[in-house]
C-alpha cells in the first residue's frame, strides 16, 4: 500500500474540491473542519468515508501524519477493498461505527447550541424592551430582528439515530462487530449505512454553522450594531438620567457570559467589545457618546451615498432631478418614450457616482456603513424605490454578505476591490478588447498619446474605472433581462418574491454548478501543459485539469446569466467569467445550464481558432456547423427531424451557437435521465465531445439508442488510459513524481 507523509499544518483535502480517494490514516492526527465545527481524526480513521461528490469539509494536518490512499468511490469498490485484505474488515467497521458515533456527537452539540442561541438571542431583546418601557425611554430601531427565525434544518439526524449510536459503542460494539464481520453483505452494508447517515448529519452540521455564522452578529458584531450595544446605549442613556443602571448591566454581565461561553465568536471581537463596555466610565457617562445607528426607514439613504461619496453639488443635483422623475412616473416598467428617456439617463449618472463612491469605500472602508455596503453590492439607493420592507431586509443582509463570496464568487463590490488590488485584470470590453487592447486603440484614435497609454497601463483606479464603465454597465443591463426598462437603481417592481428568496448566494450556485458537473463530468477540462516534467517523457505531454469559472453578482433583480468571458486571458488554464444577478425569481438551474452551454461552445471556438468550423479539424463546433449547414442532404435524420432542425435555426437567427444550446439543455435535462429529446446526428455529437458521467453511461448504454456511441466512447478512453499508465510507469522509473496533476489527467480517462 502507497504511503503519503503530510508535514503538520498541511492540507490533505479541500472543501468543494472533487473526491478521488478515501485516505486511511496511518499516524498523526487530522482535523475534519466546517467552519468553526472540528473533528479530530486519529490513525485507522478514513478520510473522505462521509464525502460524496465534493467534500463538505476541510481535512488538516494536527501533526505530522502518515495517511494511505485508497480508491474507493461506491460499495463495490468497498467490497473490493475488503475482499483483498481481511484485516481491513474489523478495521473499517469499527471506524465506521466510531467516526459516525463522533459525527453524531457533534451534531447533537451544535444542535443544543443552536436552539439555544435562538431562545437567547429572542430574550434579551425581549428583555430590552421591557427595559426601556419600565424606564420610558425609546427603543433603538433594530430592523434585523425582523428577519430572525429558527433554522429550518433540511438535513436532520434523528433522536433515535443518535441513541441507537450511544448504545452500540457503549454496550455492544465487540458483539455487532464480531457477527457483521463473518458476512460480505453485513459488513459493506453496516460501513455504507454509517457513511450515508455521516453524510446526512454533516450536511445538517453544515446547515447550523452557516446559521449560527449568519446571525452571530445580531447578538456581537464589530460592526457594533447588535443587541449587546442596544443594552450598552440604554444603559449610558439611564445613566445620563440618573436612573439606576444595575438590572441592565446585569443583563450585559449575562449576555457577555454567554457569547464567550457558545464558542461562535472570533476572540478579538469578544475583547474588544466587551472590553469597551468593561471599561465605560457610567459615572461620567454625559460627556461620552456612542456611536449613533442608522434606521434605513427613516434615513435619507439617497443623500446619505451622495455625501459619502463626495458627489459634487452640480452632479448631485442633476442625479436627484432624474431620479426624482423616475420616482414620479406614473408606471415607472414603461416602455414609453418619455419613461425610457429618463432611464437612459439616469444610467450614466449611477456609474459614474458608483465609481466615486466605490473609490471613498477603499479609501475609507471602516466608515462604509451598512447603506453604502447595500449600494455597492445590491445597488440600492432608496427606501422609496427599494420598498421599506425590502430596504429592512438588505440592511439585515450586509450583515451576511459572506453568502455572496468565495473564492471563485464575487458581488460587483468585491470583484471591483479585486482589480483595485491587482488580484484579477479587467474583463473585456463589448467590442472583446481587453484593457491594454483598449489603451492601445485609444493611442490609434489620437484620443490618448503613447505617455498617457504608459501611465494608465499600471494605473488600478483606471483599470476599475474601465471595468465599470464596460463590462459592468453593459452585463448589468443585460442579467436584468429586460433592456427596454433597465434601471441600475433596485426598484422594488423587480423584487417579486422576499429577498432571501430571491439572493443569488454561493451555496446556490455550487449546487447548480455541481449538478451539470455530475452529468457533463468534462465541462471545465480543459489541455495544458505538464509543467512539472522531472524528465523529457512527459516535458511535451499535454493534461486535462479542471478550471471552474469565476461567477461575478450583478447588483440587480435579474431574469438572465450570461458567459463573458471563456478564459481570463490569452492563457488556456485561466477561468471563465460567468455573470448573474446577485437576486432572481427566475430558474437558477435552467440560467447555469444555458451559461455553460454557452461556455462549452465559446471555449471550444477559442481552442480552435480560425478553424473552429472546418469539419477537417474535428470538434464540437466544426462537427456542429456542418451538421446544422448541411442537415437537409443528411440520410441520418428523418423528415421530421429535419422539419424541427429548420424551425429551430429560424428560431435561433441562424445563431449555430445558440441552436447547439438548446440541444445540450435537453442533453443535460433529458438525455441524461434516459428521455430522448435529440435527433440522431446531435446525440452522436455530444456522446463525443460532452459525454455524461461513467454512472449515467452505464444506464443508457443498454438503450439501443446509445449502444453503438457510448461502447465507442468507453473504448477510445480506454485506450487513452492504457497509453498514460504506460507512460508514467516509464516516467517513474525515470525518477518522476506521479502528481497530483497527472492523477487527475489518468481519472479524467477513466471516468
Amino acid at each position: 500500500m502507497e504511503l503519503i507523509k503530510i508535514q503538520k499544518g498541511k492540507r490533505i483535502a479541500k472543501r468543494k474540491d472533487k473526491v478521488k480517494d478515501w485516505y486511511l490514516i496511518q499516524s498523526g492526527a487530522v482535523i475534519q473542519k466546517l467552519g468553526f465545527a472540528e473533528v479530530v481524526l486519529g490513525p485507522n480513521a478514513i478520510i473522505g468515508i462521509l464525502e460524496r461528490d465534493w467534500f463538505i469539509c476541510d481535512y488538516i494536518t494536527k501533526e505530522d501524519t502518515a495517511i494511505a490512499p485508497l480508491s474507493c468511490g461506491n460499495a463495490d469498490d468497498l467490497k473490493n477493498i475488503l475482499a483483498a485484505n481481511e484485516r481491513y474488515r474489523i478495521v473499517f467497521l469499527r471506524t465506521a461505527i466510531e467516526q459516525r458515533h463522533r459525527i453524531f456527537g457533534l451534531y447533537a452539540q451544535l444542535h443544543k447550541r443552536t436552539s439555544q442561541f435562538h431562545a437567547f438571542v429572542q430574550t434579551v431583546y425581549n428583555d430590552y424592551k421591557t427595559f426601556c418601557s419600565s424606564y420610558q425611554l425609546d427603543e433603538q430601531p433594530f430592523p434585523q430582528m425582523d428577519y430572525f427565525n429558527m433554522l429550518e434544518m433540511k438535513h436532520k439526524a434523528e433522536a433515535w439515530e443518535v441513541n441507537n449510536s450511544t448504545s452500540l459503542i457503549k454496550n455492544v460494539l465487540k458483539e455487532y462487530i464480531q457477527m457483521m464481520v463473518k458476512d460480505d453483505s453485513l459488513c459493506v452494508g453496516v460501513i455504507m449505512e454509517a457513511s450515508a447517515q455521516m453524510h446526512r448529519a454533516m450536511l445538517g452540521i453544515g446547515e447550523m454553522v452557516s446559521y449560527l455564522t449568519d446571525h452571530r452578529e445580531i447578538l456581537l458584531a464589530e460592526s457594533e450594531n447588535d443587541i449587546f450595544h442596544l443594552h450598552f446605549d440604554l444603559a449610558v442613556r439611564c445613566s445620563k438620567r440618573h436612573l439606576d443602571i444595575a438590572p441592565v448591566k446585569q443583563e450585559l454581565d449575562f449576555l457577555s457570559g454567554f457569547v464567550r461561553k457558545i464558542q461562535i465568536y472570533q476572540p478579538s471581537v469578544i475583547k474588544a467589545r466587551i472590553e469597551q463596555y468593561e471599561e465605560y466610565d457610567f459615572a461620567n457617562a454625559s460627556s461620552a457618546q456612542l456611536a449613533k445607528k442608522i434606521d434605513v426607514r427613516t434615513e435619507d439613504c439617497f443623500r446619505h451615498i451622495l455625501e459619502f461619496g463626495q458627489i459634487s453639488k452640480e452632479e448631485a443635483d442633476a442625479f436627484k432631478a432624474q431620479v426624482e422623475a423616475f420616482r414620479n412616473l406614473p408606471d415607472m416598467t414603461s416602455t414609453d418614450a418619455a419613461a425610457y428617456k429618463i432611464r437612459k439617463q439616469i444610467a450614466p449618472l449611477f456609474y459614474n457616482i458608483y465609481y466615486q463612491v466605490f473609490m471613498q469605500a477603499i479609501e475609507n472602508e471602516e466608515e462604509a456603513s451598512p447603506i453604502i455596503e447595500m449600494f455597492l453590492n445590491f445597488g440600492f439607493m432608496d427606501t422609496k424605490l427599494a420598498g421599506e420592507e425590502n430596504a429592512i431586509a438588505l440592511y439585515d443582509l450586509t450583515g451576511r454578505l459572506r453568502q455572496f463570496k468565495s473564492e471563485r464568487v464575487y458581488t460587483i463590490y468585491t470583484w471591483l476591490k479585486s482589480i483595485y488590488f491587482g488580484r484579477n485584470e479587467p474583463s473585456k470590453n463589448e467590442f472583446e478588447l481587453d484593457y491594454m487592447a483598449f489603451l492601445l486603440e485609444q493611442k490609434k484614435n489620437g484620443d490618448l498619446n503613447e505617455a498617457q497609454v504608459k501611465k494608465m497601463q499600471n494605473d488600478q483606479k483606471e483599470k476599475v474605472r474601465f471595468e465599470i464603465m464596460n463590462m459592468f454597465s453593459s452585463a448589468n443591463r443585460i442579467t436584468y433581462g429586460k433592456i427596454t426598462t433597465f434601471c441600475p437603481i433596485l426598484c422594488e417592481f423587480d423584487l417579486i418574491n422576499t429577498i432571501d428568496k430571491m439572493a443569488v448566494t454561493v451555496e446556490r450556485l455550487d449546487e447548480e454548478l455541481n449538478k451539470i458537473r455530475k452529468i457533463d463530468f468534462t465541462a471545465f477540462f480543459r489541455e495544458v501543459n505538464f509543467t512539472e516534467a522531472a524528465n523529457d517523457i512527459l516535458s511535451h505531454e499535454m493534461l486535462m485539469k479542471e478550471v471552474l469559472p469565476d461567477i461575478i453578482l450583478m447588483p440587480n433583480a435579474g431574469t438572465r446569466a450570461m458567459m463573458w468571458q471563456e478564459t481570463a486571458d490569452k492563457r488556456r488554464d485561466t477561468r471563465a467569467r460567468f455573470l448573474f444577478p446577485i437576486f432572481t425569481a427566475a430558474n437558477l438551474e435552467e440560467m447555469m445550464i444555458e451559461t455553460v452551454g454557452r461556455y462549452r461552445w465559446e471555449m471550444c471556438r477559442k481552442i480552435q481558432g480560425v478553424r473552429w468550423n472546418d469539419v477537417r479539424e474535428k470538434s464540437l463546433t466544426s462537427e456542429y456547423c456542418d451538421y446544422l449547414q448541411f442537415y437537409r442532404k443528411n440520410r441520418d435524420l428523418s423528415a421530421d427531424a429535419k422539419d424541427k432542425l429548420k424551425t429551430a435555426i429560424q428560431r435561433a437567427k441562424n445563431n449555430y451557437r445558440e441552436v447547439f444550446v438548446k440541444d445540450y439543455q435537453g442533453w443535460i435535462n433529458y438525455e441524461s435521465k434516459g428521455s430522448f429529446r435529440l435527433n440522431k446526428v446531435a446525440r452522436e455529437i455530444l456522446v463525443v465531445y460532452c459525454p455524461f458521467a461513467k454512472e449515467i453511461r452505464d444506464k443508457l448504454k443498454i438503450n439501443p439508442m446509445y449502444q453503438i456511441s457510448i461502447p465507442k466512447f468507453e473504448r477510445d478512453n480506454a485506450k487513452k488510459a492504457q497509453r498514460l499508465t504506460a507512460l508514467y510507469d516509464k516516467y517513474q522509473k525515470a525518477g518522476g513524481e506521479i502528481t497530483d496533476e497527472l492523477k487527475e489527467n489518468l481519472l479524467y480517462c477513466q471516468l
